[in-house]
């Protein structure tokens, strides 16, 4: 690729062996001059991929050469620290400009001079306004996650910052999908971009190890404290809502775990100091929104949860995309209840990479949490459950001396008792699930006929 040796010597810092599929086909296009419209997913080293080609080919200035626009702030911050560590041994100046942080620092920033920005379309647009901002030396104009920026509304933003720009210049447009609006933008400002697609199967990068386990909702928080105490990782455990952010964040901090929430109500603040103690090592876990699941780039992540499994399965790619990241080794497992097996289906059909079944590891002495009897993922639709029981036909047992032996000892109605399987030695019953609890208590242990009673659940 005729990459710089000073960085190369970046790379080798940062313990980069080789180039991710993103990188492999779009570094040579760009450093050739030519204008690149690429799609990929976050996760697979784009910012490297367009960083790479930037810092060889500008030249130290006081204004700035290039600008990037991304999305949110969070992605602004993790793109310019990227590209400052990649062009550590050049002289080169990348500073990250967005809203919620103070516009007098990124003036003073700007003035003293700049080659590199990396902004949000409403920040950026504020500093044109007022001149704080000098665009007429711009080169390369990359968009970071256009199909993100168009989602949060900032397109009309988008194009007015272009008509600002030079038209002589390079652009570079990254996106995990290509939407109509997007494929319009390049084409009206773009010169014969030449268009690369990382296909599904390279989306979900091989050092991802995945796996799900099947546990219902009243057992996710022991399967979770389980993961935690044996595997110590650095994670990210990623929910659908705020309220269960939240709720599992307090949960867990009240048993002594190092974490931390965040999602879309903190303040700018509390976000940046969260991430700080997390890059830092000070929280090990990170409970997330998918406001989290694109754009945050910390390092040594070794964990994805997946709390509540995603409805979507792009999203599942953005989010096991922040671990196994620049050819590091990562672990997504994904937690699945009984009704939401199809969602699994369309993330194993989606993403074309195995997603293999996991037990909740067992881990020595006393659980964090105790597992609980949890009857509505263990019944059927018609909210029965099986459960064996050691009498068969070998105690001289049939189905109706089991019906009676259930009813008599667990008190319950013969309603509630669902079809019988006589075996030789066992016998499976169902029992509906809002008197299992009852029944187990009262058979478990039990005496018949000098026989101790065990009575078990049956696995689906």
């Amino acid at each position: 690729m005729q990459i710089d040796p000073r960085i190369m010597q970046s790379i080798e810092k940062m313990g980069w062996s080789e180039p991710t599929p993103v990188q492999d086909a779009t570094i040579p296009i760009m450093m050739e001059g030519k204008d690149v419209m690429a799609q990929a997913q976050t996760g697979t080293g784009k910012t490297a991929a367009f960083g790479i080609p930037l810092l060889q080919k500008i030249s130290k200035g006081k204004t700035p050469s290039a600008i990037i626009l991304v999305p949110t702030r969070e992605l602004g911050v993790q793109v310019s620290e990227e590209i400052t560590r990649l062009g550590e041994f050049m002289e080169l100046v990348t500073i990250p400009v967005y809203g919620g942080a103070s516009i007098e620092v990124q003036f003073d920033q700007l003035r003293k001079g700049v080659d590199i920005v990396v902004g949000t379309p409403g920040r950026v647009i504020d500093h044109i306004r007022r001149g704080t901002l000098d665009l007429r030396n711009i080169k390369f104009l990359v968009l970071d996650e256009a199909d993100r920026m168009l989602d949060m509304g900032f397109i009309d933003d988008i194009r007015y910052i272009i008509s600002k720009l030079p038209k002589q210049r390079n652009t570079y447009l990254f996106s995990a999908t290509l939407p109509g609006e997007i494929r319009d933008l390049a084409i009206e400002h773009m010169k014969d971009p030449k268009q690369i697609n990382i296909s599904e199967e390279k989306l979900v990068l091989p050092s991802t190890e995945q796996a799900y386990i099947n546990v219902g909702r009243k057992n996710k928080i022991w399967a979770l404290c389980r993961i935690l105490d044996t595997e110590k990782p650095k994670a990210i455990v990623f929910c659908h809502t705020k309220r269960m952010v939240d709720i599992l964040a307090r949960t867990l901090t009240s048993y002594g775990y190092p974490v931390a929430a965040i999602h879309g109500d903190l303040t700018q603040a509390r976000r940046e100091k969260v991430l700080e103690d997390f890059r830092a090592g000070k929280i090990m876990v990170l409970i997330a929104t998918d406001v989290a699941a694109r754009g945050l780039d910390i390092e040594g992540v070794t964990h994805v949860i997946n709390y509540d499994i995603p409805d979507n399965p792009e999203v599942y790619v953005h989010r096991i995309g922040r671990t196994g990241r620049a050819g590091r080794e990562g672990k997504a497992i994904t937690f699945v209840t009984s009704e939401e097996e199809h969602l699994l289906k369309d993330i194993k059909e989606f993403s074309g990479a195995g997603v293999a079944q996991a037990d909740v590891p067992h881990t020595e002495g006393r659980d964090t949490v105790r597992k609980v009897w949890d009857f509505d993922e263990m019944a059927d639709i018609f909210g029965m459950i099986k459960f064996r029981i050691n009498l068969g036909r070998a105690d001289k047992m049939a189905s109706a001396d089991l019906s009676n032996l259930l009813a008599k000892k667990a008190r319950i109605s013969d309603f509630a008792i669902g079809h019988i399987e006589v075996g030789e030695q066992n016998s499976v019953i169902e029992v509906h699930k809002d008197v299992a609890l009852k029944a187990i208590n009262a058979i478990r242990g039990a005496d018949h006929r000098g026989k101790k009673l065990t009575f078990e659940p049956v696995k689906k």
